[in-house]
């Protein structure tokens, strides 16, 4: 053979070898990629609950008696003392002495109540100055310097839970008030032996019908319950979560409250963690322990003119908030050993790194270490993504 065809031959046998390596060679693998981003980082635990007017009165039967039709509806306003329904009181037979006895002892328990709701009327009074003193305190030293305005926002918030307090006291005292006059007005009724009479209900307080309990005329025994009266405006939201969750949360802490979809989120505080939890069986059958979380409504309630009471709400409960935080997505990591890591994208290969997360939500991590803003991070990363490994990142993740 020629020396000519053995160069040849060796030539393609070169080439041939090449273009069988460049086949046989690791495709790339393709991936998604996302920029790692600072700003605000927000841990927050998220549930359902329902809103709840803050003082919520049931209008029942002072005696027993036939009640003629409650021409009230739902959303109809009533003022203090207006007249909401009338009782055709009953006859007493054979109960002379005992129904006396038992109107006697309804008057001293409905004076005791009242005793007992001016007393914590004056109580609350007290802790509205003193929290409204204290706030003056706060703003002198917040204004100095030396005071941080977290210290400053949680007494303007007690302040204003106090002034809450007040008006709910305030409102216990009247209907107290209210219950005693009836107490009172059902022994005159009884001793003047005329029980064909009309008996007047009325309102103890200014607010809306709720609920209409008994709308026709029918027969109701004493204390049945008539119709429930409250401000419809003034409410308060009631979130059901884990108890492992509720450890987390403090009185104060910052929440929105998702009211419907189009709505802008409305601002709240947490106002009471319940100290008892309960069981509750979830969708999947599975028994939890909850506890309710109580939140007041921060903001105006302007743009929701038809929410109401036992309306369902999305809160989230803000536990901790980094204002200048380096952050990933949480589909980014994974598990290295008792860590966490990342593949980060360099020059189309894979390079596998090493962070630390010391907190995370359900869409972003906080990582400390690692990584600097402006990376790109592989997003799901498969189990065939080795250091090193080539990829073909989607171009719109690029940007």
């Amino acid at each position: 053979m020629k020396t000519r065809n053995l160069v040849l031959l060796g030539v393609a046998g070169v080439v041939l070898a090449g273009l069988v390596a460049w086949a046989l060679r690791p495709q790339p693998i393709a991936v998604e990629a996302a920029a790692v981003t600072q700003g605000p980082f927000e841990q927050t635990v998220v549930d359902d609950g329902k809103t709840r007017v803050r003082d919520r009165y049931v209008i029942a039967a002072p005696l027993a008696g036939s009640v003629e039709r409650i021409r009230l509806e739902p959303g109809d306003a009533v003022r203090h003392g207006q007249v909401v329904a009338l009782l055709t009181p009953t006859a007493p037979a054979f109960l002379d002495a005992r129904t006396a006895r038992e109107l006697q002892e309804r008057i001293g328990a409905a004076d005791a109540q009242f005793a007992r709701a001016r007393a914590e009327a004056l109580k609350v009074l007290a802790q509205r100055d003193q929290a409204r003193a204290d706030l003056v305190r706060q703003a002198k030293l917040a204004a100095g310097g030396f005071l941080s305005p977290t210290a400053r926002e949680q007494a303007e918030l007690a302040l204003r839970t106090a002034e809450r307090a007040v008006d709910a006291a305030r409102f216990a005292e009247e209907a107290a008030r209210h219950d005693a006059a009836q107490a009172r007005a059902a022994l005159v009724r009884y001793k003047s032996g005329d029980p064909s009479s009309k008996w007047e209900v009325v309102s103890p307080v200014n607010g809306s019908v709720l609920k209409v309990n008994q709308k026709s005329e029918s027969p109701v025994g004493l204390g049945a319950p008539l119709l429930e009266v409250a401000d419809a405006r003034s409410l308060e939201a009631v979130v059901d979560v884990l108890s492992q969750d509720a450890v987390a949360i403090r009185p104060g802490m910052a929440a929105r409250v998702e009211v419907g979809v189009g709505v802008a989120a409305v601002p709240a505080r947490v106002r009471l963690i319940e100290p008892a939890a309960f069981t509750k069986v979830s969708a999947l059958g599975v028994e939890e322990q909850r506890v309710n979380v109580v939140l007041d409504f921060a903001g105006p309630l302007d743009h929701v003119w038809t929410m109401g009471d036992g309306f369902r709400v999305e809160a989230h409960i803000v536990t901790h908030r980094e204002e200048n935080a380096v952050k990933v997505p949480v589909g980014a990591l994974f598990r290295e050993g008792a860590g966490w890591a990342v593949f980060v994208v360099e020059d189309d290969r894979a390079s596998k790194r090493a962070v630390k997360v010391p907190r995370r939500n359900s869409a972003e991590a906080m990582v400390e270490d690692g990584v600097k803003p402006g990376n790109l991070v592989v997003v799901y990363p498969s189990d065939a993504l080795r250091d090193g490994s080539r990829l073909e990142v989607s171009r719109g993740a690029r940007r």
